[in-house]
């Protein structure tokens, strides 16, 4: 099959466009939309200039998606004196897995030559996620142990670096589970949050206050396309589920999704484009409740002075509780 844009082989097909893509073309096109999407979500302030630039902290995990987005950042961005960009990596300590990963990360760091920071549970929390998982104390996921862990490392460390903004790979795959999700546990509070969190358009967002704002410039992006492009471009990625991946829910919508796209090309597109609408809605609406602004009071941590609703965090409390076993 021929690409739609010139006599070259094509390399992809899009289902729900209908496209044919060579290489060059499929490229660019994935190119084309994370530009767009950076440009609608008014991610570069207007104010931003060499000299009050913007600094952007990546999460940088070596996986396909944080690798595609560093590299895509990277070239658009590399050499604009009105943005910073710096990646972050998370070390969680789980053998013949992340050490890889790291070494991905710092690959393609040298390659970019960007400035590029890793940090370790081990060294911040005095605990190695195989550790965490034979423990168990919680009862939980690993991935539940993994999320606060890393949330609360990401946001210090953006903090510390100075970011503006925290840009993650998640892809349209990984919003549209997490939008079908909310709806069907009915979490209509997480949608406004998804809205002002990560999702929504800076201009239209509530301030984050405390919080490092975040980003999801691949979110237009299936996830086969993200990988796809990483091998094309031979990008140092490393393709490997986690040891302790057990999100069996999420994982039940994933294939509920694949299922329904295969036979309705464009369900995650739809999927999302009504979400994004909706959540806005329900963002202003849970903004102005009972007269107020929607807020929830937080105080500083009494263990570690992170941001808390209550006066222990969630991290602190889990790792008292690991050290207890």
């Amino acid at each position: 099959m021929e690409c739609d844009k010139c006599s070259r082989d094509a390399v992809m097909h899009a289902a729900y466009s209908g496209a044919h893509l060579c290489e060059d073309h499929f490229c660019a096109s994935v190119e084309k939309r994370v530009r767009r999407r950076i440009r609608e979500d008014s991610m570069l302030p207007r104010d931003a200039t060499p000299e009050n630039p913007q600094t952007w902290v990546i999460g940088l995990s070596g996986g396909k998606d944080s690798v595609v987005l560093t590299h895509i950042l990277d070239e658009t961005f590399g050499r604009d004196p009105r943005i910073e960009l710096i990646a972050l990596t998370i070390h969680e300590g789980i053998e013949g897995y992340r050490d890889k990963s790291v070494d991905a990360c710092v690959e393609l760091a040298d390659d970019i030559d960007i400035r590029h920071e890793v940090v370790s549970y081990e060294e911040e929390f005095g605990v190695r996620m195989d550790n965490v998982v034979e423990k168990d104390p919680e009862n939980m996921a690993a991935c539940a142990y993994c999320g606060v862990f890393r949330r609360d490392l990401l946001e210090r460390f953006a903090d510390e670096f100075g970011a503006d903004k925290l840009l993650t790979g998640h892809n349209l795959d990984d919003e549209a589970q997490t939008a079908l999700m909310n709806f069907l546990e009915g979490d209509v509070k997480q949608v406004a949050k998804h809205f002002d969190a990560s999702i929504g358009d800076f201009d239209k967002r509530r301030d984050a206050g405390e919080f490092i704002p975040r980003a999801k410039p691949l979110r237009d992006i299936p996830e086969k396309e993200v990988a796809l492009y990483a091998h094309l471009k031979n990008l140092p990625a490393h393709i490997t589920e986690c040891p302790h991946s057990s999100e069996a829910y999420r994982g039940e919508i994933q294939q509920l999704l694949l299922k329904l796209e295969e036979n309705h090309p464009g369900t995650r597109h739809s999927i999302m484009a009504g979400y994004e609408e909706l959540a806005e809605l329900t963002a202003r609406e849970y903004r102005g409740e009972n007269g107020g602004d929607g807020s929830v009071d937080l105080n500083d941590c009494e263990r570690c002075g992170s941001k808390t609703a209550s006066t222990v965090c969630r991290k602190c409390r889990l790792i008292e509780s690991i050290e207890a076993v």
